[in-house]
């Protein structure tokens, strides 16, 4: 900052200013300090700043497997949020939900200084590891399910299994099969509610759930075991990696979709409208979710609000071609 201020012909204060975007610089000398800036390359020294400001203006995420679609597209958008807020990004992604992997993971961002954490938290094992969150770190669970002392933004999970059962009833369908994630993730275990709720209040049966691990093998899988099922017309699937593998095990046993049975999918991933057939889904908004899993957090650290809070992103159907009227 020192040689910027020789180059320029200003004061150390001078520069400062004008790299806090301080209004009482003219215009002048702010496109001066701007150019010797440029000339002399200078980067900020962002851990000398944290020392003085008490602040790091870093977040810290921790997440988990970010190769599925779901949490990968939640990360983006806390990231996106993130720096449009002003705010870097530190991620951790474990490859396994446990307290003393969980608790690495904190450790590690605490010791840098992260102004505040948030955590992906899809699995009834990650909510409970948010037990041991460092005290005086403000914090939010995305997906968190009941996560006790800290805030939680996520999808509203059992209404988007309601309004992809709702669908299928609409279309005239006496009931509605389900291909389920795993049972330990709190996004799996909200849609099925949902599902069952839905089936119950129309006084339907409810069938018991084929449980699939989020991959299209386990969806094929599944597939094959309903396309032998001649009572069949309606499948909800719990995310749209699941449907692929179900559409491809319906063509392989000359199952037409929709004219024999209709399916539903849940995440509206970006190929979903060029499966064969184009899917019919549940669309999340990661990109809200991100925008509010920040907010919330910077209301924490901005403002010192320290109340819980909850906010819930409703999801939307989406209609496209793999659902139709009930024969």
């Amino acid at each position: 900052m020192a040689d910027v201020a020789r180059e320029a012909g200003v004061s150390h204060q001078t520069v400062s200013r004008v790299l806090n975007d301080h209004p009482n610089v003219r215009g002048e000398t702010r496109a001066r300090v701007l150019a010797a800036i440029g000339k002399l390359g200078y980067r900020r020294n962002h851990v000398a700043r944290a020392l003085v400001t008490k602040h790091s203006r870093t977040l810290g995420v921790v997440s988990f497997d970010t190769t599925l679609y779901g949490p990968a597209s939640t990360v983006y958008g806390i990231e996106q949020a993130a720096r449009a807020a002003g705010y870097f990004v530190s991620i951790v992604s474990l490859t396994s939900i446990d307290r003393a992997g969980m608790r690495d993971a904190l450790d590690y961002l605490t010791g840098q200084g992260v102004d505040g954490i948030v955590v992906v938290a899809p699995q009834r094992a990650t909510a409970r590891a948010l037990a041991d969150l460092p005290l005086g770190v403000p914090a939010v669970a995305v997906e968190g399910g009941e996560a006790g002392d800290v805030s939680v933004v996520c999808v509203d999970q059992a209404a988007g299994g309601r309004l992809a059962t709702e669908h299928l009833l609409a279309l005239g369908h006496e009931t509605v099969w389900h291909v389920s994630g795993p049972s330990d993730w709190l996004e799996a275990e909200g849609r099925v509610a949902g599902w069952r709720a839905a089936l119950e209040q129309a006084d339907r049966q409810v069938p018991r759930p084929l449980t699939g691990d989020w991959s299209p093998r386990s969806g094929y899988e599944a597939g094959r075991v309903l396309a032998g099922m001649r009572n069949v017309t309606a499948v909800f699937v719990a995310n749209d990696q699941m449907a692929l593998g179900v559409l491809r095990a319906f063509t392989e046993q000359g199952v037409r979709v929709p004219e024999r049975v209709s399916v539903v999918g849940f995440d509206d991933v970006p190929e979903s409208a060029y499966f064969s057939p184009p899917l019919t889904t549940i669309r999340q908004d990661f990109g809200a979710v991100g925008r509010h899993s920040i907010e919330v957090l910077v209301r924490q650290l901005e403002d010192g609000r320290h109340g819980l809070e909850r906010l819930v992103v409703p999801p939307a159907l989406v209609v496209r071609a793999s659902t139709a009227s009930s024969a």
